[in-house]
């Protein structure tokens, strides 16, 4: 087992470096293509999982909580040999400069700052050694909400090495809101972390996963180097780093054949994505698709699965470009699309989408 802490990102010089090579992996990751992709996974050291958690301990919640018994078995599966737990910028710093990453690397991230977060996973995961980032929504720490953290206990987390970042102020679903305001939440939360911690975070997490085109303009505006969903899939340096995946992880989806399974899988790498905005308006269904990149093989064994309607209709058009033939609308609110290839090695390779539908 390897692993490797975090130092706080407060070094101008970097934080500028770190900006222009993400902005430029960004644009220009269909020039890459040609990276020699294989089905055995030869390429993993190009990819990494992230893992994305809520609660600990808090039973009361079972859709964002895990319990301690998973939690620690999580814990145990990363500390069993085979798996690079690294701090997330850290990875998005090495994909940005198209440089190798070990191959199973593994990012932790928390979503909402609860008060389990301090008071139960930090204690282990400082024990295991292991780095992590805390995606904080400032006016929750503000109002001092029972079950929150502090700041003066975000500020120790931050002097310890832990990874900060952004999640709003309000923590409000953004596509149902104007420009005007999901701009103030953005310059809000940063006034606050500037006020309290003497720095605003450089990445940033979407509040419920839920995004647009206009959205994630306005996060790179903002400062922002990258952002994460709450999509599944495996980042890699093909993505867009202002709308990354990430898997997560609860009571229901928190068992350890499941956290096994999800922490060896493989990105399937594409481009050519439709529809381009997450935010479906008036073409409902969508026509969704993608161009698998070249190099990756046994496309006849991919299965596209749509949460609205199970397993998704498919057709191949040429050598790899894939459009699903949703048979119904998506829904108002959150929809997800899971595409998943098996391996000869054993792994999985893994592409995943979410949709939003406003009422």
């Amino acid at each position: 087992m390897r692993s490797m802490r975090h130092a706080p990102a407060s070094c101008p010089r970097r934080r500028r470096t770190t900006i222009v090579t993400l902005r430029i992996a960004a644009v220009v990751f269909t020039v890459l293509a040609a990276g020699g992709w294989t089905a055995g996974g030869a390429a993993a050291a190009e990819s990494a999982v992230v893992f994305m958690y809520h609660r600990f301990a808090e039973p009361a919640y079972p859709a964002t909580n895990i319990s301690v018994a998973q939690f620690e078995a999580h814990l145990d599966e990363l500390g069993s040999g085979g798996y690079t737990v690294l701090a997330v910028p850290d990875i998005l710093d090495s994909l940005g400069r198209g440089a190798e990453l070990p191959d199973r690397t593994v990012g932790l991230t928390v979503d909402d700052a609860f008060l389990s977060v301090y008071t139960e996973a930090w204690p282990r995961l400082r024990k295991a050694g292991y780095p992590f980032t805390v995606f904080v929504a400032t006016n929750a720490v503000d109002a001092g909400y029972a079950g929150q953290m502090t700041w003066d206990q975000i500020r120790e987390m931050a002097a310890a090495g832990v990874t900060i970042g952004a999640h709003t102020a309000s923590h409000l679903h953004m596509p149902l809101n104007d420009r005007t305001r999901n701009a103030e939440t953005l310059k809000v939360s940063n006034a606050r972390f500037a006020a309290e911690l003497g720095r605003q975070p450089t990445i940033f997490a979407y509040p419920y996963g839920e995004a647009s085109l206009e959205i994630q303009g306005l996060v790179r505006d903002a400062g922002y180097v990258a952002a994460f969903g709450q999509h599944s899939g495996v980042l890699n340096r093909w993505d867009d780093f202002y709308y990354l995946p990430r898997f997560s992880l609860s009571e229901k989806y928190g068992d350890l054949d499941r956290f096994r399974r999800v922490a060896n899988a493989l990105p399937l790498p594409v481009s050519d994505i439709t529809p381009a905005d997450p935010l479906v308006t008036d073409d409902n269904p969508p026509a969704i698709g993608f161009s698998v990149m070249a190099g990756v093989t046994g496309l006849g064994r991919l299965a596209c699965y749509a949460s609205h309607e199970g397993k998704a209709r498919m057709e191949r058009l040429g050598d790899s470009r894939v459009e699903i033939r949703l048979r119904t609308p998506l829904p108002v609110g959150r929809s997800r699309l899971n595409c998943t290839l098996p391996t000869s090695g054993g792994r999985w390779r893994w592409f995943g989408r979410q949709f939003y539908v406003a009422p």
